[in-house]
């Protein structure tokens, strides 16, 4: 069937009961929000950890919807059902493995460190604070100017696409933004965590209520779809051919759930480690069970009803197949939602500028809840500003994970380097990552070897990177880097360093 077969017909959601809807979601929300945080007793002597990581609070329940939230924005629902096909759910699928890391592998080694950045990490191994504020730059970089413009570009593509707002997409974008400050700028990660839970939860639902009203609307009959948009098994020309899944994928999965800070910052909230694990296992079993079918199916039903029409084909399903008493209430779950995944990004990307850079160079003894204040004021800023240039793009989703690699993999490689191997003079990873940078740009603005996708490429730009970091450790260093074995525990210690 044509797109011009069933025109959309924009939801409005101007009635009396659909604006009450509209309002009392929203207010249940933040009232929710404000009752958890002021129940909250926790404090802590850091006003670091008792901002940015909620003083070690947030049990398992919040640990999880806040992962999965953050995680599951727009960006992922618009973009990733703007390919109309099945084998986008790699994404979700091979996330799990990248939160098992996590839970396992990662969480231990961020306690044992009583890290509040996941840079901090980094400063510990190497025991040199350069490194740690570089990678802080390249996250603020990125979180800047992909992650958060994205988040409320695509936000503001789907509310006005679907609800017929006659506005620009700046200004929805810059509304969207004002209501996640409001969440969760004056209240810390302990504000945020608990707005997206409760808004997180009422978006699941949601959605599977979509995906099933969705399948109803053609009967859960796929003829007449193209056999290449349903399989799971990708060709060379696909977005995600098979044999990429055995390569990068599964470092971009690690990198994304391991070191990103939005999503590392819950894991590092909870009282304990026991408890955080429990929370990101609990986001793994919903990453594996729910999600997938939230982000493909909806495409996949839109690409039967109105052909391909890319990023608009979430909007336009929710469009028609939502009754019209849902219209309200699924515009205000979608707006906090939206809203809480955006502010979540702010809220890290506030920690790493405050935390790693702002206390070491400019003031250490600025007062956190002031510094947050303008300093997320001034990204919101950047980010609503920077909306125009995504309107541009046919997938965002790709061209996110096409802009993600140029950092994703060199980061990576410094935090592998630095956990795998000791005598590691901070000097060779920083350079290593700058050659990783320079490595990935040459691959995807100039020519890629041989016609690798550039999942491959930034398998070969991880490992390129670790060689060369331990390369110019040993031949411009003289230092010679040893294995640390399994079962070999490095016990943390004070880095050897002097903060301006």
């Amino acid at each position: 069937m044509s797109a011009a077969a069933t025109p959309v017909v924009p939801v409005s959601i101007g009635s009396s009961a659909q604006l009450l809807a509209f309002a009392l979601v929203i207010l249940l929300v933040g009232s929710l929000t404000w009752w958890r945080t002021r129940a909250s007793h926790a404090h802590s002597a850091n006003e670091d950890r008792e901002f940015f990581l909620a003083g070690g609070s947030l049990t398992w329940v919040y640990v999880a919807g806040s992962i999965t939230i953050t995680n599951l924005g727009t960006e992922q629902l618009v973009g990733a059902n703007g390919n109309q096909m099945l084998l986008l759910a790699w994404w979700e699928l091979a996330a799990v493995f990248g939160l098992l890391i996590l839970a396992f592998v990662f969480v231990p080694i961020y306690y044992r460190y009583q890290c509040v950045t996941t840079t901090e990490l980094l400063e510990r191994r190497y025991n040199d604070d350069r490194i740690r504020t570089m990678i802080s730059t390249l996250f603020l970089f990125g979180n800047l100017f992909i992650s958060m413009p994205s988040a409320l570009y695509t936000g503001a593509l789907f509310l006005r696409s679907v609800f017929g707002i006659d506005l620009p997409l700046v200004m929805v974008g810059f509304c969207i933004a004002a209501l996640g400050a409001g969440y969760g700028v004056l209240g810390g990660l302990r504000a945020v965590a608990i707005s997206e839970t409760f808004s997180g939860a009422s978006l699941l639902f949601i959605c599977l209520v979509l995906v099933f009203l969705s399948l109803q609307a053609i009967g859960f009959d796929f003829s007449g779809i193209p056999a290449e948009r349903l399989t799971l098994i990708g060709g060379n020309d696909s977005p995600i051919p098979w044999h990429t899944l055995l390569t990068g994928m599964l470092f971009i999965q690690i990198f994304y759930w391991s070191t990103n800070q939005a999503i590392t910052q819950r894991a590092m909230a909870s009282p304990s480690v026991r408890e955080a694990q429990k929370g990101v296992l609990a986001a793994a079993a919903i990453r594996l069970m729910i999600v997938p079918a939230i982000v493909v199916l909806p495409g996949i039903v839109a690409y039967k009803l109105y052909g391909n029409v890319h990023d608009a084909a979430f909007g336009k399903l929710v469009g028609n197949i939502l009754p019209g008493w849902l219209a309200g209430t699924f515009a205000a779950i979608l707006v906090t939602s939206v809203a809480t995944h955006f502010v979540a990004i702010l809220n890290s990307s506030a920690a790493l500028y405050i935390c790693d850079i702002h206390q070491k160079y400019v003031n250490p003894k600025a007062s956190v809840r002031t510094l947050n204040i303008v300093t997320s004021g001034v990204m919101i800023v950047i980010a609503v500003a920077l909306i125009p240039i995504y309107a541009n793009a046919v997938s965002i989703i790709n061209l996110l994970q096409q802009l993600n690699g140029l950092f994703s993999m060199p980061i990576l490689s410094a935090f592998i380097v630095g956990l795998l191997f000791r005598d590691v003079d901070a000097r060779a990873a920083i350079g290593a990552v700058l050659f990783g940078i320079s490595l990935y740009a040459y691959f995807t603005f100039v020519q890629a070897p041989f016609g690798l996708h550039y999942i491959h490429l930034m398998f070969v730009t991880l490992w390129s990177s670790i060689g060369f970091s331990l390369a110019v450790n040993r031949l411009v260093f003289g230092k010679r880097a040893s294995l640390i074995r399994f079962w070999q525990r490095e016990e943390p210690k004070a880095p050897d360093v002097t903060y301006i």
